[in-house]
């Protein structure tokens, strides 16, 4: 059977920065972390939750990103329904979560689906419901705290910062996962 390791061999997406191929870990609702196993690409439980909260959104990353925490770039999907693990969403940046995890930056890419006509007309983080804003960032304040684990939210930017870091993770890991052309001299 030949499968594709989903980091480093699905697509960002013909439309990226603006939408992105969002390959998802853990459905909205969900008290396990999931995460990909870097080497096998297969899914492996990570933990699950310490405290009594569960994923606002459904989380996961963007294929062929690299971040400074040595991990391709996170997102969170808003959908009306909860998504299996390791499925692919066409997801519409609208913004970006600046966080801060242990000392380490590790920004989270917002995003609505694009093909959920519940919120697939939201284009930037200002047209959010403001309760939606503070329970993703609720969840990620609390539910580290049982582990003594330090996070911070530092801010909420907007869809064209969110697009800037995309596309900075893009660089990041061509940097790292590319293999250097050499011209041979004829």
């Amino acid at each position: 059977m030949n499968t594709q390791h989903p980091w480093h061999e699905v697509s960002t997406g013909p439309k990226i920065p603006y939408v992105v191929n969002a390959v998802i870990e853990i459905p909205k609702g969900s008290k396990a972390k999931y995460e990909i196993d870097k080497e096998s690409g297969l899914l492996k439980l990570d933990r699950v939750l310490f405290s009594s909260v569960m994923y606002p959104a459904n989380y996961g990353f963007i294929p062929q990103t690299y971040c400074d925490d040595e991990d391709p770039l996170d997102i969170l999907v808003i959908c009306s329904v909860d998504v299996f693990p390791m499925s692919i969403i066409e997801a519409k940046v609208i913004g970006v979560m600046h966080m801060i995890d242990n000392g380490q930056q590790d920004d989270k890419i917002i995003a609505v689906a694009n093909n959920d006509m519940s919120v697939n007309y939201i284009n930037d983080l200002s047209e959010l419901p403001p309760h939606t804003i503070k329970e993703i960032e609720c969840f990620f304040k609390d539910y580290k705290v049982l582990e003594g684990k330090n996070v911070t939210v530092e801010r909420w930017m907007g869809v064209s910062y969110g697009h800037q870091v995309i596309e900075d993770s893009m660089v990041l890991y061509d940097v790292n996962f590319k293999p250097v052309q050499t011209k041979v001299a004829g």
